[in-house]
This record gives structure tokens, sequence and C-alpha cells, in this order.
């Protein structure tokens, strides 16, 4: 892999971890659109720590301000957060856990069905930011939201689908503003990220010495256009809504299916 491949391809990461794009669907339509060589599993690791880093450093008043609460006065609201994020978190890593070789050598091959998801989910996302009440914000959480969106987020498995959008739509199906739903995202990725990233280098530690440069580059891009994505959607989700979204998933369900025909 070059390095402006691995760039671009941390550029992608970078988006699509935190807008409702599908990062996963874009690591693996990139490469195929262009006829790139497949990368391998400790590069996606490198490219998802760098987006742990942007939101880590987007957020590391709120995360400090979370532990301490939740540590020292785990009853009081801001103390719930913390037990929240732990509850969400159980059913993502367990999903991950048990089915990331299913979905790691059959459904990232399955270039037409990952189209198909990422179509489907647009309809899916655009249907309920219409239809969601938007009234609650992040203070009025309660433990039944944190556990259905942790629910949601086991799904984001399957490329196409998309963690922050499964996350931000349950969050909107509940009932939750945009900007909350977006929010709890942003915060619930931090520990996913990190205990899958974790365990996935620990597992091919060796493969990074080898890749040590794309590994670094892909890393620094995901990170630094992780930070301006979570900004840019927080900024952008005060006056508007997710259409656009929407209506990329379907652009780019249109392309993969166009170029897979032409093909």
């Amino acid at each position: 892999m070059s390095i402006i491949q691995s760039i671009i391809l941390g550029i992608f990461q970078g988006l699509g971890e935190f807008l409702p794009i599908s990062s996963s669907a874009h690591l693996v339509i990139v490469p195929w659109l262009f006829g790139w060589p497949e990368h391998t599993l400790v590069f996606d690791v490198a490219l998802h720590l760098g987006t742990l880093l942007a939101v880590i450093v987007y957020f590391w008043h709120d995360f400090l301000a979370i532990l301490i609460n939740g540590l020292t006065r785990p009853r009081t609201r801001e103390g719930k957060y913390l037990w929240y994020l732990v509850l969400a978190t159980i059913p993502g890593a367990v999903f991950g856990f048990l089915l990331d070789d299913i979905v790691e050598n059959v459904f990232r091959q399955q270039i037409l069905l990952i189209a198909i998801v990422l179509a489907l989910f647009g309809v899916v996302l655009y249907y309920v930011d219409q239809r969601g009440r938007k009234k609650i914000g992040l203070p009025d959480i309660s433990i039944l939201h944190a556990a259905l969106i942790g629910l949601s987020q086991a799904f984001a498995i399957f490329p196409g689908i998309s963690r922050s959008g499964i996350t931000m739509t349950m969050g909107l199906l509940l009932g939750f503003t945009r900007e909350a739903a977006a929010r709890f995202s942003f915060l619930l990725s931090a520990p996913i990220i990190f205990g899958a990233g974790f365990y996935s280098l620990l597992k091919n530690y060796h493969d990074v010495q080898a890749q040590l440069l794309t590994f670094s580059v892909g890393f620094a891009a995901s990170a630094v256009v992780g930070f301006i994505a979570i900004h840019f959607l927080l900024t952008y989700l005060k006056n508007n809504n997710f259409k656009i979204f929407a209506r990329y998933r379907f652009l780019a369900a249109a392309l993969i299916f166009l170029v897979y025909f032409i093909r």
C-alpha cells in the first residue's frame, strides 16, 4: 500500500466513523473501486485507533468529568453517564467478539450486499429522522435508553450499517434531539473502538512492525479528519437534519451497482 492510499483510507475512516455513512463499507468499497490491493486487518486497526484519538481529544473534558463523577458520585445524574456508557458498550463488544471472523471473511467480500445495506439504512435514517420527537436532551438519558442504543450498536459490525448511524438512529427513535443523539454516539464510540482496536492490535502485533509507516500515516489522517468530522456534525445538526447523509448513501449504493455491472 502506498502512502497516498493510506492517507485516502484514513480520510474515509475519519469521516465514516463519525458521519452516518459507514466507515467499514468505505474501507471495503474504496479499494475495490480503484483496484488497490486489499489492506490488512492491522491497518484497519490503525485507522480506528486514529478515530479513537480524535474523539478522546475532542471530548477530553467530558470524559474526565464522566470518569470522576462515575467513580465518586455514581448515583448522581452526571455519575450515571459512566455506567450508562459501560452498559451500552457490552452488546457491541459481545457481538463483535463472537461474529468478528464471520463478518471479516464473509460479509466484507459481498460488494452488492454492502451496497444494498447502505441504501436500505439510508431509508431508515431518513424516515426516523423525520418521525422522531426530538425532545430528549443528553441530561435526560435513562438506563433503558442506554441499553437500547447499546443493543443497536451490535448491528454495526456489518459493513454498510454504520456504528454512528445506527446509534444516532436509535437515539432519534427514542425521542432524542439530533445533537443529543450525535453526542451520545460519539461518547459511546470511545470504549468500543478502544476495546476492539487494542484486542486486534495484540493479535496482530508483529504485522504492525512490518507496516509501521503506512500504519502511522493512516492513523494520523484518520485522527485529524475524525476530529474535524465530529465538530462538523455537531455544528451542522444545530440547524439541519440527516437528509444529506441518506442521499449520500443512495448515491454511493447506485455507484457501486453501476461499477459492478459495468465490470
